[in-house]
């Protein structure tokens, strides 16, 4: 893993764009984490449905205007038919456009990273997921908080068995940015409470498909059943700003998640703790540079990211020394460097087994849209178990 990634030969990679324009947040999010690898150039983009904006958006990043598209259906086959096409696309369009994105850029046989949740439905992602097959694509899905590396240095711990076999698992991510509409003046409060363009759900799908995800990838545990109840709040919303979610494991295990964007005095604060039969690990993402351990009889114990003690696959993510806060670019740029890699290798004729490289998979990507549909289930039937 760390010689890998040492390895990594800066410059040697083009992409495309689908979203990303004006007033976009997740695009710009995801140009700067590619750029902080050194490693790939912006080659071609739809960026907007307003072609003067994807225009406009284009000249701005360097963009030749013959490669600035007004579809990302035209994109995906004009891409697809020059000798310097890229080698990978990025899609950050509104949930509802993920599928047909996504099969557009799978048909002509590109690589793809795409936001989270994948699609709006489980039928949509399983049949991306037999194209990228067919095709011999290689398909992330940006769980983003899965780059931290104190993120990796928890997983590491837990499937070590430093905090034994895992009884409970609580977590949150409450937000406020929702507690007034401010949909008129905010284009992602605009989109995302809009059942058109965020699919079934706002909340769960937004941040609590977050939770689902930041669980499975620290404990490897499998959903087998949940509870939901999703409360809409906000005259005149029809999707949920506020859930709660009882959850159980395949290893028997219990869990209770909560995400809400009407919680007053709270940012981005996602939150997870695993209680085992040996001892506890906390992961908070705002602050995000440590990590708390506690065993069983001792007392609490922070780890410090870019300290000596973290382990050696784990230190190989480092961008800078301890002491200097690493955030939310340097993880999403974490899962770029492995999804580069996955490339690299792909281009160099090699076996390529995506479960060997540290990113969020199409699985993944999967499991999220499946736990989304499942907690709308249930709690549009009354907050009742369903199986999943």
């Amino acid at each position: 893993m760390v010689e890998a990634i040492e390895a990594k030969k800066a410059g040697n990679f083009t992409y495309g764009m689908v979203g990303g324009g004006p007033g976009s947040f997740i695009g710009v999010v995801h140009r700067a984490a590619i750029n902080l690898g050194g490693s790939a150039r912006l080659t071609a983009g739809c960026f907007s449905q307003d072609y003067a904006k994807s225009l406009e958006t284009g000249r701005l990043l360097g963009v030749a205007e013959d490669r600035i598209y007004q579809t990302y259906e035209e994109m995906a086959r004009c891409e697809g038919e020059r000798e310097d096409r890229p080698d990978f696309m990025v899609v950050t369009v509104p949930n509802v456009s993920h599928y047909g994105a996504c099969r557009a850029f799978l048909e002509q046989g590109f690589h793809v990273m795409c936001e989270k949740p994948l699609t709006c439905t489980t039928a949509e992602a399983r049949e991306l997921e037999a194209l990228a097959r067919k095709n011999g694509c290689l398909f992330a899905v940006s769980y983003v908080y899965t780059g931290h590396l104190m993120a990796k240095e928890a997983r590491r711990l837990i499937r070590d068995g430093v905090i034994g076999e895992i009884r409970v698992v609580i977590a949150e991510y409450p937000q406020e940015w929702l507690m007034d509409l401010v949909e008129g003046e905010s284009k992602q409060a605009s989109w995302r409470t809009d059942p058109a363009r965020s699919g079934i759900s706002n909340c769960v799908g937004d941040i609590g498909s977050h939770i689902e995800n930041m669980v499975a990838y620290l404990t490897g545990l499998k959903i087998t059943k949940l509870c939901a109840n999703l409360d809409i709040v906000g005259e005149g919303r029809t999707l949920d700003t506020n859930a709660e979610i009882l959850v159980k494991f395949s290893n028997g295990a219990s869990g209770c998640y909560w995400c809400s964007q009407v919680a007053a005095g709270y940012d981005n604060a996602l939150k997870v703790r695993v209680f085992g039969t040996l001892g506890a690990i906390e992961f908070e993402q705002e602050k995000s540079n440590y990590l708390t351990l506690t065993l069983k009889g001792e007392p609490p114990r922070l780890i410090s990211r870019g300290n000596g003690y973290i382990h050696d696959n784990v230190k190989a993510y480092n961008r800078l020394p301890s002491g200097h806060p690493e955030g939310y670019h340097e993880a999403l740029a974490n899962l770029y460097d492995q999804f580069l890699l996955a490339i690299a290798a792909r281009r160099a004729g090699e076996e390529v087994c995506e479960a060997d490289y540290d990113y969020p998979g199409i699985e993944m990507g999967i499991d999220g849209v499946r736990f989304i549909e499942k907690c709308v289930e249930s709690s549009q039937n009354g907050a009742v178990w369903v199986e999943l």
